[in-house]
């Protein structure tokens, strides 16, 4: 958790008025033609992510969005794509195009589709030039993999947990039903300066004093001051711009899962154009910049404190930093569809309902979900498990066996983890693309320090971030710190990986 109110940083102010940036430049609405044989019988290759004509088999070179900042190191102010703009209420989602082969009108719902065949002559009809209500983004990254390898990664993460799943959701389960769909996300680069100031320590000896009571562990450490001044371009930083998949808190849905099957390869996205969606469902923005801003400063403190991380590897015991602070010199924003592949379950209880999701990242194959359990059954072979614990405290010799009664309850939290997967998130501070240029380092000896009984530095707060739950803190301190508890997650990787 972070220290306390001056662990701050702050971000410059980068400019009232927005650079708009026109991304559907010579989008036309209507029927998108094939050159070569006329044909709006349009659709995306999955195989090489080309547009294809269906009927004469020509393929289309995916058009990139090249008119936005390239050159991230010289990004100033804010830029914003035609598609990230805000949303206007009263736009109409319903629009009517005349079909220009048979003067038919053709009317589309964009709240739920971009395309629509005329009733006529047959001939497609698409939206491409973008409108305020937040259906039609900047960028698309196309699906990557078919449904058939999404079914298959799907049936393996639901068989490694069959054992405890709900005997209900195990004699319905089916990936038949699994959906390709293009979920809304803002795509965020920045170009920043940060400067951090605090204190660092180094372990120079761990020793341990015996008791008749108790066993003390003590360190000894050198106390440095630590200074890391340096320019970093944030590239990518990848934002649920659904309300309803930004909160990954809500009981009655798993939508974390859906968070952590990122990063997308977001250098393959192309210029939206419909026929990219043609054969899956899309699900428009409904937030707009000013909404998601926070969460995007959250999340870029945390990208910098970890980048700082690689040049502060001697400082074992940790860094405590004292001032933060992060400048904002520029900030671009885009609109974009991101392609999943969804596995839906409602679990129905009584009045409760829990719709779970075992997601499939349609690019890379990343894939996390989230599995009704059978808790009796899990209460049970718990329970089995705390008895063999207390077994083990009486006839095992072992320094700590009084972690033994706790093998009961370990075994059940690592277990509805490995089920739930609650704690499952994108490692944003990790896992997005950054660049640290034009470093100063202030590494100054203090003192030496001894006796010290914290096995890390008080206040160390180089590790932590601002967006991680409280709970999912303590549950991971709990399993890491426990000796049977890595001895679980150890036999449980062996079986993953078997």
């Amino acid at each position: 958790m972070e220290n306390s109110s001056e662990n701050v940083i702050t971000t410059n102010n980068i400019g009232d008025i927005p650079t708009i940036i026109k991304t559907d430049e010579k989008a036309k609405d209507g029927q998108n033609k094939c050159p070569k044989c006329g044909s709006t019988d349009i659709s995306l290759n999955i195989k090489n992510g080309k547009l294809r004509c269906n009927f004469c088999r020509h393929e289309f070179e995916p058009e990139k969005l090249d008119n936005m900042q390239q050159d991230l190191n010289h990004l100033q102010g804010q830029v914003i794509g035609s598609g990230a703009t805000d949303i206007i209420a009263d736009t109409k989602d319903i629009l009517t195009f005349k079909c220009s082969s048979c003067g038919a009108e053709v009317v589309i719902d964009t709240a739920s589709s971009t395309q629509a065949r005329c009733h006529w002559c047959r001939n497609t009809l698409s939206v491409n030039q973008q409108i305020p209500n937040g259906s039609i983004p900047d960028v698309v990254l196309p699906f990557g993999i078919s449904k058939d390898v999404a079914k298959t990664e799907i049936e393996k993460f639901v068989g490694k947990r069959k054992f405890f799943a709900h005997p209900k959701f195990r004699q319905e389960f089916t990936t038949e039903n699994i959906m390709g769909v293009y979920l809304p996300y803002m795509l965020v680069d920045a170009n920043t300066h940060v400067n951090l100031v605090g204190n660092g320590e180094h372990l120079t000896r761990t020793y341990y004093h015996d008791s008749k009571e108790n066993r003390k562990t003590y360190y000894d450490a050198d106390l440095y001051h630590v200074e890391r001044e340096f320019d970093l371009v944030i590239q990518g930083l990848t934002i649920e711009s659904s309300a309803d998949k930004l909160n990954n808190s809500q009981s009655n849905a798993t939508n974390n899962v859906i968070n952590a099957i990122m990063p997308f390869d977001l250098e393959n996205c192309v210029k939206f154009n419909a026929n990219y969606l043609k054969g899956y469902t899309s699900e428009k923005r409904d937030t707009n910049i000013d909404q998601l801003r926070p969460l995007v400063e959250k999340q870029s403190k945390d990208i910098a404190k970890f980048a700082a991380n690689d040049t502060l590897k001697e400082y074992d015991r940790g860094v405590a930093w004292s001032n933060e602070q992060l400048d904002v010199k520029g900030q671009q924003w885009k609109a974009a569809y991101l392609p999943v592949w969804l596995y839906s379950y409602l679990q129905i209880n009584g009045e409760k309902k829990v719709l779970h999701y075992v997601a499939v990242n349609a690019r890379t194959k990343e894939t996390m979900g989230s599995i009704p359990i059978h808790i009796p059954k899990l209460i049970g072979i718990s329970f089995l498990v705390e008895i063999l614990g207390i077994l083990a405290m009486l006839f095992v010799d072992f320094d700590y066996n009084w972690v033994f009664l706790l093998a009961g309850f370990i075994y059940f939290f690592v277990m509805f983890t490995r089920y739930r997967n609650s704690n499952a998130r994108h490692h944003y501070e990790t896992e997005t693309k950054s660049n640290m240029t034009n470093l100063r380092k202030i590494d100054r000896f203090i003192k030496t320090e001894t006796g010290l009984t914290n096995p890390k530095i008080n206040g160390a707060n180089n590790t932590s971030i601002s967006g991680q739950n409280l709970a999912s803190q303590l549950l991971d301190s709990l399993i890491d710190q426990n000796p049977v508890a890595n001895l679980i997650k150890d036999n449980e990787n062996d079986k993953e990986k078997s």
